[in-house]
C-alpha cells in the first residue's frame, strides 16, 4: 500500500456517466482525496459516501476535490449516486487496476478493496493515508483535516 509521501500512480478509469477520469486532470489544480470501499449501497460504505457529500463545503473551502473508487460497475455506481446524491464522481474499478496501483486491493483484486483513503496534493504526492474498515467518519474528518493543513487553513 502506498505510504505518506510517495508518488500517487497514475490512473485512468470510467465514472458513473461513462466520463474518463484521470489523476492528471487534478495534477497542478487541486488536491484530491481518493476514497476505496467495498462495496456500493452497504451500511459503512453508504455512511463513508454520504459523509463526504455532507462535507463538499468543507472540502470545496479547503480547495479539495473528492473521487470514490470501488469495484461495482458503473449501473451500481449510477443507483448509488442518484439514492443518495452524491456529489463527486465514483470510479467503476472492475479490473481492480486502479486498487492494485494504490496497494488497496485483495487477493489481486479478486475480492473487494480495502477501505482506505488517500489524500494527493497538487503535485501528486500522497500526504495522508487513512485505514479504517468500520469507522467511517474517520476518513471524511481527516481528509478534511489533511486538505486543510495543505492549504494553510488548520482548523
Amino acid at each position: 500500500m502506498l505510504k505518506e509521501g510517495d508518488r500517487a500512480p497514475e490512473f485512468s478509469a470510467l465514472t458513473t456517466d461513462g466520463t474518463r477520469i484521470q489523476l492528471d486532470d487534478y495534477r497542478g489544480k487541486k488536491p484530491l482525496v481518493v476514497f476505496f470501499y467495498p462495496k456500493d449501497n452497504t451500511t459503512v460504505c453508504t455512511k463513508e459516501a454520504c459523509g463526504f457529500r455532507d462535507q463538499a463545503g468543507e472540502i470545496a473551502a479547503a480547495g479539495g476535490a473528492v473521487i470514490g473508487v470501488s469495484q461495482d460497475t458503473p449501473a451500481s455506481h449510477q443507483k448509488f449516486t442518484t439514492d443518495h446524491r452524491l456529489n463527486f464522481p465514483l470510479l467503476s474499478d472492475r479490473d481492480a487496476s486502479v486498487g492494485r496501483a494504490f496497494g488497496v486491493a485483495r487477493l489481486g483484486g479478486w475480492l473487494p478493496p480495502r477501505r482506505v483513503t488517500f489524500v494527493i496534493d497538487r503535485t501528486g504526492i500522497v500526504r495522508r493515508v487513512i485505514t479504517s474498515e468500520l469507522n467511517a467518519s474517520k476518513h471524511v474528518d481527516e481528509a478534511i483535516a489533511a486538505l486543510r493543513e495543505l492549504s494553510g487553513r488548520a482548523a
